[in-house]
């Protein structure tokens, strides 16, 4: 017996509502409606009180540990933030900091950015793909950006962007089956988690 994914995704978006958020929840809803799973979101707007100011983990509440071992147990992971500065934002760098080094080895990552305008579309291969290459993580190759005139309340409206989500996940979806099969040891380990 096969169980659900644990899709987890993380939003870097400081603002609540925020764009990133919104575009996470967009890729989990896709990946949901595609494969039996237990989306969940982290949104960094949510965590920021608790997560500044610590230096190491024991440090950190348990809420954020909570939220940290949700990331280390992912099945895949989406990862959104916007654009600050050229990169992604501190406090999301902040959360991942905290994670194992190992814990995400081989784990299927679909990357994606929010951001003013088209300039900034290449931190999706010029700062995301770095980090989670540091991790040992499968960075999936169609990463999702999208731009403030991409968003309409309350969520996507552009059908560019839309289609590359969906392209994204399509594509996705492979690698994702092949990851899960390629470690049928992992796999028991978290049916009895």
């Amino acid at each position: 017996m096969t169980c659900p994914l644990r899709v987890v995704a993380v939003s870097g978006g400081l603002q609540r509502p925020s764009k990133s958020a919104s575009l996470a929840r967009h890729l989990l809803d896709l990946i949901a409606a595609e494969t039996p799973c237990r989306p969940h979101l982290i949104e960094m707007g949510a965590l920021a009180s608790q997560l500044s100011g610590a230096v190491r983990r024991s440090e950190l509440p348990a809420a954020v540990e909570q939220e940290l071992l949700a990331v280390e147990q992912a099945d895949v992971l989406v990862v959104v933030s916007p654009v600050y500065r050229g990169a992604y934002t501190g406090m999301f760098k902040h959360f991942f900091d905290f994670i194992h080094q190992d814990a995400l080895i081989d784990t299927p990552v679909l990357l994606a950015a929010t951001g003013g305008s088209e300039r900034h579309a290449l931190v999706i291969d010029h700062q995301l793909r770095p980090l989670f290459s540091f991790f040992q993580a499968c960075t999936l190759p169609l990463g999702v950006y999208a731009t403030d005139k991409d968003f309409a309340d309350p969520g996507l409206w552009d059908e560019a962007l839309l289609e590359r989500a969906r392209l994204a996940v399509q594509r996705a979806l492979p690698l994702v089956a092949l990851a899960r099969s390629a470690s049928p040891a992992l796999a028991d380990e978290r049916v009895l988690a």
